[in-house]
C-alpha cells in the first residue's frame, strides 16, 4: 500500500467510515484542492466518497467554510424533507467522533463527502439542453436558500467578489512588481483600466444599498454541477467552499463566463475566444424562470452586467497571480496565468461590446422590459 492510500485509510477510520478502501483515483479537475475519488467496500457492498485536503493558502479560514457548508446543506435537507422530496441529491459530509465535519492533522485540513450516486461531472459543454439544466440547478440552489439569512454565514474569503478592491490590489502589485513580470503585462493593465468604470458598477450598487446581499455559490462553473449518468439531467450543485454572502448576478455571471465562452478559459489562441449567445440564452432559460419571483427588478436587469463583471474580475485575478508568482491557481507551465488573463480579457471586451444583445436575451427570458 502506498503512502497516499495509507493516509486515506487512516482518514476513513477517523471519519468513522465502515469497510476498507478498494480503489483510489486522483481527481484532476479543479484548480485549488487535492481530491481523491475513493471506493470503499463493506460486507459486499461498495460506497464512493470524495476525500479532500483543502488548500489553506487559498482558504485561510477552513473551519468557517465547513460551518457554512453544515448550515446550508442542513437547511436544504430540511426543506426537501418537509416537502417530501428525496435528500439523496444533497451533498453530505462525514463526521468524526467529535461531531465535526472536518479533521486537522500535521498533514493538513481534511474532509470527506459522500459521492452522489449515478452522477458525473462535465468540464466543457456545448449541449444547450445540459446548459439549460445546469442553469436550473444553480437557480434552484438560490431558490432553496432564498429564505436563509445570509448574515448567518461567514465571509470566508473577504472581498472575494469586490471587483474594485481586486483591481486596486492588482495595480498595487504591478507597481511593486515582486517577480519582475510587470513589464510583460502593461497592455493588459491598460485594458483593465479602460474597463474599470463599468466593472465596478456592482460596488456602486452595493454602496447605495440597491442590490440585496443573498447566499450565493460564488463558483458556478458547469463542472460544479453533477449530472445524472442516464438522463443527462442536472442532479445537484457541488463544491460549496465559496458559499457565502454575495450577489445573484455574480453567480449567473461566473457561469456564463465559463459556459458561454467558445474556448477554454486558458485558450492561448484568442481567435477562438468569443461569446456564444445561444449558450448564454440556454443557461439563462434554466436559471431565471423559477428564481425570478424571489429577485428584485434590479437583480434581473443586471444579470448580463454580471457576466461582464465576473469575466473582468477573473482576468484581474489571473493577472494578479501571474505578477505575484503564481501562488493561488494551479499552473501547468510558466505564463499559464497570463494566458488565462488574456483569454478572459478578450471575452470581457466582447461582452462589453455585446451588452445590449445580452440584455435583450435576459429581458425576453424574464418577461421584463428594460
Amino acid at each position: 500500500m502506498n503512502t497516499v492510500n495509507e493516509k486515506l485509510a487512516e482518514l476513513a477510520a477517523l471519519f468513522c467510515l465502515p469497510g476498507t478502501i478498494k480503489d483510489v483515483k486522483v481527481i484532476n479537475h479543479g484548480n485549488i484542492n487535492a481530491s481523491y475519488d475513493v471506493v470503499m467496500e463493506n460486507e459486499g457492498s461498495e460506497h464512493r466518497y470524495v476525500f479532500q485536503k483543502l488548500n489553506i493558502y487559498v482558504f485561510k479560514n477552513p473551519k468557517q467554510i465547513m460551518s457554512n457548508i453544515e448550515k446550508i446543506t442542513g437547511h436544504i435537507s430540511e426543506k426537501l424533507e418537509a416537502e417530501g422530496k428525496s435528500r439523496d441529491n444533497v451533498m453530505h459530509f462525514a463526521h468524526c467522533e467529535n461531531g465535526k465535519n472536518y479533521l486537522v492533522d500535521n498533514q493538513g485540513f481534511w474532509r470527506i463527502s459522500e459521492y452522489v450516486p449515478n452522477s458525473i461531472t462535465i468540464n466543457v459543454c456545448d449541449d444547450l439542453d445540459k446548459l439549460r439544466s445546469a442553469g436550473k440547478a444553480f437557480g434552484n440552489f438560490q431558490v432553496m436558500l432564498s429564505d436563509f439569512d445570509a448574515t448567518e454565514l461567514y465571509e470566508t474569503i473577504p472581498n472575494f467578489h469586490n471587483t474594485r478592491s481586486r483591481i486596486a490590489v492588482l495595480m498595487r502589485h504591478a507597481n511593486e512588481d515582486p517577480c519582475g513580470r510587470a513589464d510583460e503585462v502593461q497592455e493588459e493593465l491598460a485594458r483593465i483600466k479602460k474597463l474599470k468604470p463599468l466593472a465596478v458598477r456592482f460596488n456602486e450598487l452595493i454602496d447605495s444599498q440597491e442590490m440585496p446581499i443573498r447566499v450565493t455559490h460564488n463558483d458556478t462553473k458547469i463542472n460544479n454541477v453533477l449530472f445524472d449518468k442516464d438522463t443527462g439531467e442536472a442532479k445537484t450543485v457541488i463544491d460549496l467552499d465559496t458559499v457565502m454572502p454575495g450577489l445573484v448576478a455574480h453567480d449567473f455571471g461566473d457561469a456564463i463566463r465559463f459556459a458561454a465562452n467558445t474556448a477554454a478559459e486558458d485558450e492561448a489562441d484568442l481567435s477562438k475566444v468569443s461569446l456564444d449567445i445561444d449558450r448564454f440564452r440556454a443557461f439563462a432559460e434554466g436559471f431565471i424562470p423559477e428564481l425570478k419571483q424571489y429577485l428584485t427588478p434590479i437583480e434581473i436587469k443586471t444579470m448580463a452586467l454580471g457576466a461582464f463583471v465576473m469575466t473582468v474580475e477573473v482576468a484581474v485575478r489571473f493577472l494578479d497571480d501571474y505578477i505575484t508568482g503564481d501562488q493561488y491557481f494551479k499552473t501547468l507551465y510558466r505564463g499559464h496565468n497570463l494566458v488565462r488573463a488574456r483569454c478572459q480579457l478578450k471575452l470581457a471586451e466582447e461582452m462589453y461590446d455585446r451588452m445590449g444583445e445580452m440584455n435583450k436575451v435576459i429581458s425576453e427570458v424574464a418577461g421584463m422590459v428594460f
